[in-house]
Protein backbone atom coordinates (compact mmCIF):
# COMPACT_ATOMS: atom_id res chain seq x y z
CA UNK A 1 0.00 0.00 0.00
CA UNK A 2 2.77 2.52 0.10
CA UNK A 3 4.33 1.61 -3.17
CA UNK A 4 3.06 4.45 -4.75
CA UNK A 5 4.22 6.90 -1.78
CA UNK A 6 7.63 5.61 -2.06
CA UNK A 7 7.49 6.22 -5.36
CA UNK A 8 6.62 9.55 -5.71
CA UNK A 9 8.78 10.70 -2.77
CA UNK A 10 11.79 9.19 -4.34
CA UNK A 11 11.26 10.43 -8.06
CA UNK A 12 10.36 13.91 -6.81
CA UNK A 13 13.94 14.15 -5.02
CA UNK A 14 15.88 12.17 -7.99
CA UNK A 15 14.45 14.88 -10.18
CA UNK A 16 16.28 17.45 -8.36
CA UNK A 17 19.45 15.96 -7.91
CA UNK A 18 19.03 15.41 -11.61
CA UNK A 19 18.60 19.13 -12.12
CA UNK A 20 21.71 20.02 -9.84
CA UNK A 21 23.69 18.00 -11.95
CA UNK A 22 22.68 19.49 -15.21
CA UNK A 23 23.04 23.15 -13.73
CA UNK A 24 25.79 22.24 -10.81
CA UNK A 25 29.54 23.22 -11.56
CA UNK A 26 32.40 21.23 -10.08
CA UNK A 27 31.87 19.34 -6.82
CA UNK A 28 28.24 20.14 -6.93
CA UNK A 29 27.93 18.19 -10.19
CA UNK A 30 29.67 15.09 -8.17
CA UNK A 31 27.49 15.62 -5.25
CA UNK A 32 24.47 15.40 -7.26
CA UNK A 33 25.47 12.23 -8.83
CA UNK A 34 26.27 10.66 -5.45
CA UNK A 35 23.05 11.80 -4.05
CA UNK A 36 21.62 10.28 -7.10
CA UNK A 37 23.39 6.42 -6.04
CA UNK A 38 22.06 6.69 -2.58
CA UNK A 39 18.47 7.32 -3.59
CA UNK A 40 18.95 4.16 -5.80
CA UNK A 41 20.39 2.33 -3.31
CA UNK A 42 18.31 3.45 -0.84
CA UNK A 43 15.21 2.75 -2.97
CA UNK A 44 16.84 -0.84 -3.60
CA UNK A 45 17.13 -1.80 -0.11
CA UNK A 46 14.22 -0.28 1.42
CA UNK A 47 11.79 -2.36 -1.41
CA UNK A 48 13.20 -5.47 -2.03
CA UNK A 49 15.97 -5.99 0.32
CA UNK A 50 13.62 -5.80 3.01
CA UNK A 51 11.12 -7.41 2.15
CA UNK A 52 13.13 -10.49 0.89
CA UNK A 53 14.69 -10.87 4.73
CA UNK A 54 10.81 -10.30 6.06
CA UNK A 55 9.84 -13.40 3.66
CA UNK A 56 12.73 -15.30 4.97
CA UNK A 57 12.19 -14.61 8.35
CA UNK A 58 8.40 -15.26 8.35
CA UNK A 59 8.13 -18.07 5.53
CA UNK A 60 11.16 -19.91 5.56
CA UNK A 61 12.06 -19.92 9.51
CA UNK A 62 8.28 -19.69 10.29
CA UNK A 63 9.06 -16.94 13.12
CA UNK A 64 7.00 -14.08 13.66
CA UNK A 65 8.21 -10.32 13.55
CA UNK A 66 5.94 -7.24 15.03
CA UNK A 67 7.14 -3.53 14.54
CA UNK A 68 6.80 -2.15 17.82
CA UNK A 69 7.70 -2.94 21.52
CA UNK A 70 5.57 -2.94 24.79
CA UNK A 71 5.49 1.16 25.56
CA UNK A 72 5.24 2.29 21.52
CA UNK A 73 2.19 -0.10 20.50
CA UNK A 74 -0.08 2.39 20.76
CA UNK A 75 2.16 5.75 20.73
CA UNK A 76 0.28 7.91 18.20
CA UNK A 77 -1.91 5.22 17.52
CA UNK A 78 -5.37 7.44 18.12
CA UNK A 79 -4.25 10.78 17.12
CA UNK A 80 -6.93 13.40 16.69
CA UNK A 81 -6.08 16.85 15.77
CA UNK A 82 -7.68 18.95 14.12
CA UNK A 83 -4.96 20.64 12.37
CA UNK A 84 -6.64 22.70 9.38
CA UNK A 85 -8.35 24.55 12.56
CA UNK A 86 -5.24 26.30 12.96
CA UNK A 87 -4.01 26.59 9.38
CA UNK A 88 -4.82 30.50 9.90
CA UNK A 89 -2.22 30.81 13.17
CA UNK A 90 0.15 28.81 10.59
CA UNK A 91 -0.56 31.55 7.89
CA UNK A 92 0.72 34.07 9.90
CA UNK A 93 3.73 32.48 11.47
CA UNK A 94 4.90 32.06 8.07
CA UNK A 95 4.30 35.11 6.57
CA UNK A 96 6.29 36.79 9.52
CA UNK A 97 9.04 34.81 8.84
CA UNK A 98 8.53 35.14 5.45
CA UNK A 99 8.65 39.53 6.16
CA UNK A 100 11.43 39.06 8.52
CA UNK A 101 13.98 36.41 5.90
CA UNK A 102 13.19 39.09 2.63
CA UNK A 103 13.93 42.14 4.98
CA UNK A 104 16.96 40.98 6.09
CA UNK A 105 17.95 39.88 2.20
CA UNK A 106 18.08 43.67 1.63
CA UNK A 107 19.07 44.91 5.15
CA UNK A 108 21.90 42.95 5.89
CA UNK A 109 22.84 40.83 2.68
CA UNK A 110 24.37 38.07 2.63
CA UNK A 111 27.76 36.61 3.48
CA UNK A 112 28.85 35.51 0.13
CA UNK A 113 31.66 33.31 -0.51
CA UNK A 114 34.45 33.62 -3.36
CA UNK A 115 32.19 31.60 -4.84
CA UNK A 116 29.37 33.68 -5.90
CA UNK A 117 31.73 37.40 -5.53
CA UNK A 118 35.10 36.21 -6.99
CA UNK A 119 38.64 36.76 -5.54
CA UNK A 120 41.18 34.98 -3.41
CA UNK A 121 40.68 32.84 -0.58
CA UNK A 122 43.35 31.48 1.83
CA UNK A 123 43.84 29.44 5.05
CA UNK A 124 46.31 30.37 6.72
CA UNK A 125 47.73 28.82 10.12
CA UNK A 126 49.78 30.66 12.72
CA UNK A 127 52.46 28.73 14.93
CA UNK A 128 52.01 28.40 18.57
CA UNK A 129 52.79 31.33 20.74
CA UNK A 130 51.65 33.90 18.23
CA UNK A 131 48.67 35.86 19.22
CA UNK A 132 46.58 37.36 16.70
CA UNK A 133 42.84 38.21 16.46
CA UNK A 134 40.71 38.08 13.34
CA UNK A 135 40.22 42.02 13.83
CA UNK A 136 43.73 42.83 14.27
CA UNK A 137 44.12 40.86 10.73
CA UNK A 138 41.79 42.28 9.00
CA UNK A 139 42.88 45.88 9.83
CA UNK A 140 46.62 45.50 8.76
CA UNK A 141 45.75 43.52 5.77
CA UNK A 142 43.13 46.35 4.48
CA UNK A 143 46.41 49.02 4.35
CA UNK A 144 48.25 45.72 2.70
CA UNK A 145 45.48 44.71 -0.02
CA UNK A 146 44.59 48.15 -0.45
CA UNK A 147 40.48 46.56 0.39
CA UNK A 148 38.88 45.23 3.18
CA UNK A 149 39.64 41.16 3.36
CA UNK A 150 36.56 39.27 5.27
CA UNK A 151 39.06 37.36 7.86
CA UNK A 152 36.87 34.38 9.73
CA UNK A 153 38.01 32.39 12.85
CA UNK A 154 38.09 28.66 11.20
CA UNK A 155 37.49 25.93 14.43
CA UNK A 156 41.12 24.34 13.81
CA UNK A 157 43.22 25.83 16.69
CA UNK A 158 44.86 29.82 15.15
CA UNK A 159 43.38 29.12 11.45
CA UNK A 160 42.33 32.24 10.22
CA UNK A 161 40.35 32.08 6.83
CA UNK A 162 41.17 35.32 4.31
CA UNK A 163 39.24 35.99 1.54
CA UNK A 164 40.45 38.99 -0.85
CA UNK A 165 39.64 40.67 -3.92
CA UNK A 166 42.66 42.25 -4.48
CA UNK A 167 43.95 41.45 -8.34
CA UNK A 168 40.25 39.46 -9.03
CA UNK A 169 40.67 41.06 -12.53
CA UNK A 170 43.62 40.55 -13.36
CA UNK A 171 44.55 37.60 -15.61
CA UNK A 172 48.38 37.45 -15.92
CA UNK A 173 49.95 34.07 -15.62
CA UNK A 174 51.79 35.13 -12.02
CA UNK A 175 48.34 36.77 -10.81
CA UNK A 176 48.02 34.41 -7.18
CA UNK A 177 51.78 34.22 -6.82
CA UNK A 178 51.71 38.31 -6.77
CA UNK A 179 48.66 37.71 -4.17
CA UNK A 180 49.95 35.64 -2.26
CA UNK A 181 53.42 37.23 -1.96
CA UNK A 182 51.21 40.53 -0.79
CA UNK A 183 49.15 38.15 1.72
CA UNK A 184 53.02 37.15 2.73
CA UNK A 185 54.16 41.16 3.15
CA UNK A 186 51.42 41.42 5.53
CA UNK A 187 51.63 39.26 7.43
CA UNK A 188 54.70 39.16 7.63
CA UNK A 189 54.26 43.17 9.40
CA UNK A 190 52.35 41.37 12.01
CA UNK A 191 54.15 39.26 13.22
CA UNK A 192 57.41 40.69 12.92
CA UNK A 193 58.89 39.85 9.88
CA UNK A 194 60.58 36.50 10.88
CA UNK A 195 58.26 34.80 8.47
CA UNK A 196 59.91 32.57 5.48
CA UNK A 197 58.22 33.17 2.02
CA UNK A 198 59.19 29.90 0.76
CA UNK A 199 58.16 28.08 4.17
CA UNK A 200 55.03 30.09 4.21
CA UNK A 201 53.73 28.77 0.71
CA UNK A 202 54.11 25.28 1.82
CA UNK A 203 50.86 23.76 3.37
CA UNK A 204 53.56 20.93 4.51
CA UNK A 205 55.85 23.42 6.47
CA UNK A 206 56.25 23.73 9.65
CA UNK A 207 55.07 26.98 11.79
CA UNK A 208 52.89 29.65 9.57
CA UNK A 209 51.49 28.40 6.58
CA UNK A 210 49.03 28.15 4.51
CA UNK A 211 47.04 25.12 4.44
CA UNK A 212 44.55 25.39 1.66
CA UNK A 213 43.90 28.72 -1.16
CA UNK A 214 41.71 28.36 -3.91
CA UNK A 215 40.97 31.29 -6.35
CA UNK A 216 37.52 32.04 -8.32
CA UNK A 217 37.86 34.94 -11.00
CA UNK A 218 34.63 37.06 -11.44
CA UNK A 219 33.63 35.19 -14.53
CA UNK A 220 33.25 31.95 -13.17
CA UNK A 221 31.32 33.56 -9.97
CA UNK A 222 28.75 34.90 -12.31
CA UNK A 223 28.78 31.30 -13.80
CA UNK A 224 28.31 29.70 -10.34
CA UNK A 225 25.74 32.60 -9.46
CA UNK A 226 23.70 31.94 -12.45
CA UNK A 227 24.06 27.75 -12.77
CA UNK A 228 22.56 28.23 -9.10
CA UNK A 229 19.32 30.03 -10.01
CA UNK A 230 18.67 28.12 -12.67
CA UNK A 231 19.09 25.33 -10.54
CA UNK A 232 16.40 26.37 -7.91
CA UNK A 233 14.04 27.14 -10.78
CA UNK A 234 14.45 24.53 -12.91
CA UNK A 235 14.01 22.45 -9.96
CA UNK A 236 10.63 23.67 -8.73
CA UNK A 237 9.36 23.85 -12.05
CA UNK A 238 10.35 20.11 -12.94
CA UNK A 239 8.64 19.18 -9.41
CA UNK A 240 5.33 20.75 -10.28
CA UNK A 241 4.75 19.25 -13.75
CA UNK A 242 5.56 15.82 -12.26
CA UNK A 243 2.87 16.38 -9.04
CA UNK A 244 0.02 17.89 -11.54
CA UNK A 245 0.77 14.90 -13.80
CA UNK A 246 0.80 12.50 -10.74
CA UNK A 247 -2.35 13.57 -8.67
CA UNK A 248 -4.39 15.40 -11.82
CA UNK A 249 -4.69 18.33 -10.14
CA UNK A 250 -2.97 21.62 -10.28
CA UNK A 251 -4.23 22.59 -6.70
CA UNK A 252 -1.47 19.79 -5.30
CA UNK A 253 1.30 21.23 -7.02
CA UNK A 254 1.06 24.67 -6.31
CA UNK A 255 0.64 23.92 -2.86
CA UNK A 256 3.82 21.86 -2.68
CA UNK A 257 5.51 24.27 -4.51
CA UNK A 258 4.75 26.98 -2.89
CA UNK A 259 5.51 24.95 0.49
CA UNK A 260 9.19 24.51 -0.94
CA UNK A 261 9.57 28.27 -1.97
CA UNK A 262 8.37 28.94 1.73
CA UNK A 263 11.04 26.58 3.11
CA UNK A 264 14.41 27.88 0.93
CA UNK A 265 13.63 31.47 1.37
CA UNK A 266 12.84 31.00 5.53
CA UNK A 267 16.60 28.86 5.11
CA UNK A 268 18.48 31.24 3.21
CA UNK A 269 16.91 34.13 5.48
CA UNK A 270 18.70 32.23 8.38
CA UNK A 271 21.47 32.73 6.82
CA UNK A 272 21.57 36.55 6.01
CA UNK A 273 19.88 37.03 9.73
CA UNK A 274 22.27 35.14 11.91
CA UNK A 275 26.01 35.45 9.66
CA UNK A 276 28.49 37.00 11.91
CA UNK A 277 26.54 35.70 15.11
CA UNK A 278 27.13 31.87 14.90
CA UNK A 279 30.37 30.58 16.06
CA UNK A 280 30.70 28.97 12.50
CA UNK A 281 31.07 30.27 9.02
CA UNK A 282 27.22 30.73 7.50
CA UNK A 283 28.88 31.65 3.78
CA UNK A 284 26.32 31.63 0.55
CA UNK A 285 28.85 28.85 -1.41
CA UNK A 286 28.06 26.18 -3.50
CA UNK A 287 27.76 23.78 -0.62
CA UNK A 288 24.98 25.93 0.54
CA UNK A 289 22.97 25.64 -2.63
CA UNK A 290 23.32 21.74 -2.62
CA UNK A 291 21.91 21.93 1.27
CA UNK A 292 19.08 23.98 -0.50
CA UNK A 293 18.29 21.57 -3.11
CA UNK A 294 18.68 18.91 -0.31
CA UNK A 295 16.37 20.42 1.20
CA UNK A 296 13.49 21.08 -1.63
CA UNK A 297 13.80 17.42 -2.53
CA UNK A 298 13.32 16.67 1.00
CA UNK A 299 10.59 18.94 1.69
CA UNK A 300 8.99 17.43 -1.11
CA UNK A 301 9.32 13.93 -0.11
CA UNK A 302 7.17 14.25 3.07
CA UNK A 303 4.80 16.61 1.13
CA UNK A 304 3.97 14.28 -1.25
CA UNK A 305 3.79 11.29 1.63
CA UNK A 306 0.79 13.35 3.18
CA UNK A 307 -0.59 14.22 -0.07
CA UNK A 308 -0.81 10.54 -1.21
CA UNK A 309 -2.58 9.71 2.28
CA UNK A 310 -4.72 12.14 1.44
CA UNK A 311 -5.84 10.98 -1.94
CA UNK A 312 -6.09 7.43 -0.72
CA UNK A 313 -8.43 8.67 2.06
CA UNK A 314 -10.32 11.14 -0.70
CA UNK A 315 -11.61 8.04 -2.02
CA UNK A 316 -12.26 5.65 1.21
CA UNK A 317 -14.55 8.87 2.81
CA UNK A 318 -15.70 10.52 -0.56
CA UNK A 319 -18.85 11.53 1.75
CA UNK A 320 -17.10 13.65 4.54
CA UNK A 321 -15.87 16.87 4.14
CA UNK A 322 -12.31 18.11 2.97
CA UNK A 323 -11.12 19.31 5.98
CA UNK A 324 -11.71 16.02 8.03
CA UNK A 325 -9.89 14.05 5.05
CA UNK A 326 -6.93 16.19 5.31
CA UNK A 327 -7.14 15.95 9.26
CA UNK A 328 -7.14 12.28 8.97
CA UNK A 329 -4.49 11.62 6.31
CA UNK A 330 -2.21 13.94 8.55
CA UNK A 331 -2.98 12.32 11.66
CA UNK A 332 -2.52 8.98 10.13
CA UNK A 333 1.05 9.65 8.78
CA UNK A 334 2.01 12.07 11.87
CA UNK A 335 3.99 8.71 13.36
CA UNK A 336 5.92 8.18 9.78
CA UNK A 337 6.73 12.06 9.38
CA UNK A 338 8.25 12.13 13.15
CA UNK A 339 9.90 9.19 13.09
CA UNK A 340 11.61 10.26 9.59
CA UNK A 341 12.30 13.89 10.25
CA UNK A 342 13.63 12.49 13.95
CA UNK A 343 16.20 10.37 12.95
CA UNK A 344 17.24 12.76 9.95
CA UNK A 345 17.60 15.58 12.45
CA UNK A 346 19.64 13.74 14.64
CA UNK A 347 22.88 12.78 12.13
CA UNK A 348 22.55 16.59 10.65
CA UNK A 349 23.01 17.75 14.45
CA UNK A 350 25.74 15.29 14.98
CA UNK A 351 27.65 16.48 11.80
CA UNK A 352 26.85 19.81 13.03
CA UNK A 353 28.02 19.54 16.20
CA UNK A 354 31.51 17.20 15.17
CA UNK A 355 31.51 17.98 11.47
CA UNK A 356 34.19 20.24 10.12
CA UNK A 357 34.09 23.74 9.98
CA UNK A 358 33.68 23.62 5.68
CA UNK A 359 30.79 21.23 7.13
CA UNK A 360 28.66 23.23 9.58
CA UNK A 361 26.90 25.62 7.30
CA UNK A 362 25.71 22.86 5.10
CA UNK A 363 24.67 20.90 8.58
CA UNK A 364 22.73 24.23 9.82
CA UNK A 365 21.03 24.72 6.38
CA UNK A 366 19.89 21.02 6.19
CA UNK A 367 18.86 21.12 10.02
CA UNK A 368 16.45 24.69 9.58
CA UNK A 369 15.15 23.29 6.00
CA UNK A 370 14.68 19.98 7.77
CA UNK A 371 12.42 20.95 10.51
CA UNK A 372 10.56 23.85 8.55
CA UNK A 373 9.88 21.00 5.25
CA UNK A 374 8.12 18.86 8.00
CA UNK A 375 6.32 22.01 9.07
CA UNK A 376 4.91 23.49 5.68
CA UNK A 377 3.60 19.93 4.50
CA UNK A 378 1.16 20.81 7.14
CA UNK A 379 0.55 24.22 7.71
CA UNK A 380 1.43 25.53 4.12
CA UNK A 381 0.99 22.96 1.29
CA UNK A 382 -2.14 20.96 2.80
CA UNK A 383 -3.52 24.08 4.31
CA UNK A 384 -3.31 25.42 1.13
CA UNK A 385 -4.55 22.78 -0.52
CA UNK A 386 -7.54 22.67 1.42
CA UNK A 387 -8.29 26.40 0.88
CA UNK A 388 -8.04 26.41 -2.93
CA UNK A 389 -10.62 23.11 -2.67
CA UNK A 390 -12.70 25.23 -0.30
CA UNK A 391 -12.91 28.53 -2.23
CA UNK A 392 -13.04 26.54 -5.86
CA UNK A 393 -15.92 24.56 -4.56
CA UNK A 394 -17.56 27.35 -3.03
CA UNK A 395 -17.74 29.53 -6.67
CA UNK A 396 -18.86 26.64 -8.41
CA UNK A 397 -21.22 26.61 -5.81
CA UNK A 398 -22.43 30.17 -6.53
CA UNK A 399 -22.06 30.09 -10.54
CA UNK A 400 -24.79 27.22 -10.30
CA UNK A 401 -26.99 29.11 -8.39
CA UNK A 402 -27.51 31.74 -10.36
CA UNK A 403 -27.47 29.77 -13.34
CA UNK A 404 -30.34 27.84 -11.65
CA UNK A 405 -32.13 30.94 -10.76
CA UNK A 406 -31.83 32.61 -14.55
CA UNK A 407 -33.05 29.26 -16.00
CA UNK A 408 -36.11 29.89 -13.58
CA UNK A 409 -36.43 32.87 -13.87
CA UNK A 410 -36.56 32.33 -17.74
Amino acid sequence: NSYSAIIDGNVTTILTALVLAYFGLGPIKGFAVVLIIGILCSLFTAVLLSRLMIDWWTTTRGKTMRFWNGFSQNVMANVNIDWMKYRKYGYMFSGALLLLSIGSFFVRGFDLSVDFKGGYSYNVQFEEGVNITAQQLRDDLTTTFGSTPVVKVVDTENTFNITTEYLVDDTGDDVQERVTAKLHEGINGIIGGNLNYDQFKQTESPGTHITSSSRVGPTVADDIRDSSFYAGTFALLVIFLYLAIRFSQWKFSLGAVVALLHDAIITVGMFSLLYNLMPFSMEIDQAFVAAILTVIGYSVNDTVIVFDRIREFSSIYAGRPKKEVFNLAINNTLSRTIITSGTTLIVVIVLLVFGGATLKGFAFALMVGIFFGTYSSVFVASALVVDLISDLKGKTEVKKKTFSKAATKA
